[in-house]
């Protein structure tokens, strides 16, 4: 089974929205039974915002009802969402013309449901170029109005594992840049420390005054 993108959002909306039994949600989202219940009762995952498997191309409401009609069952995903990794296996494939029209929604989907995601690793996923992404950011894109958030996983343009590591590189280059600027912050104050706690350099010390040095004595005068 594959499971949803974001497990636990999609097990918060399945339990405030169906009447699935924990077992049938923790199947479907790979999680423990428990961790469903403790959902459930608002021990955790309170203050994530539930993504529905529906909207998302993951689910049907039929398979919702077929399994809420019956506790045994358990639910089977859509085919679009199973043979994603299939379709994505070539390294080079050809975008039917309805998956090019989807690419400005499938990156406003990847913007608004995960954020952390740079520009870069968005233009390698859906194949799109960084104005294009910058315009959908800023709201001035050509069709903007008509633009709607589309899980580039369920049309074909990217794989769960894709996206998936394309949030973890841009994690990881988030807090790599942000651990070299803490790098850069500390050495410039401890330069700066060091520079205040240096010693002065201490000069020579003044030369005694000339009339104050001793005479030099010279031979005795001899009697006349």
């Amino acid at each position: 089974m594959t499971a949803p993108l974001m497990p636990k959002a999609t097990a918060v909306w399945l339990v405030e929205n169906t009447t699935l039994t924990f077992k049938q949600i923790a199947d479907f989202c790979e999680l423990h039974e428990l961790e469903i219940q403790a959902i459930a009762d608002g021990d955790i995952a309170y203050n994530i915002l539930g993504v529905s498997p529906v909207s998302n191309g993951q689910l049907s409401m039929e398979e919702i009802k077929r399994c809420e009609a019956d506790e045994k069952a358990v639910l089977v995903a859509t085919p679009l969402e199973k043979n994603v990794k299939e379709r994505n296996a070539k390294a080079k494939k050809v975008l039917s013309p309805t998956q090019r029209a989807e690419k400005p929604n499938a990156v406003l989907w990847i913007i608004r449901n995960c954020p952390e995601v740079i520009d870069s690793q968005i233009c390698k996923l859906i194949g799109t170029t960084k104005p294009t992404i910058a315009s959908i950011r800023e709201g001035t894109h050509s069709n903007m109005a008509n633009l709607r958030p589309v899980n580039p996983m369920a049309v074909g343009l990217c794989s769960e594992k894709d996206l998936e590591k394309a949030m973890l590189i841009s994690q990881q280059q988030a807090e790599l840049k942000e651990n070299k600027a803490k790098r850069k912050k500390g050495g410039k104050s401890k330069a700066a420390k060091a520079v205040a706690d240096a010693p002065k350099k201490r000069g020579r010390p003044a030369k005694e005054n000339v009339d104050e040095a001793p005479k030099k004595r010279g031979r005795p005068k001899k009697d006349a």
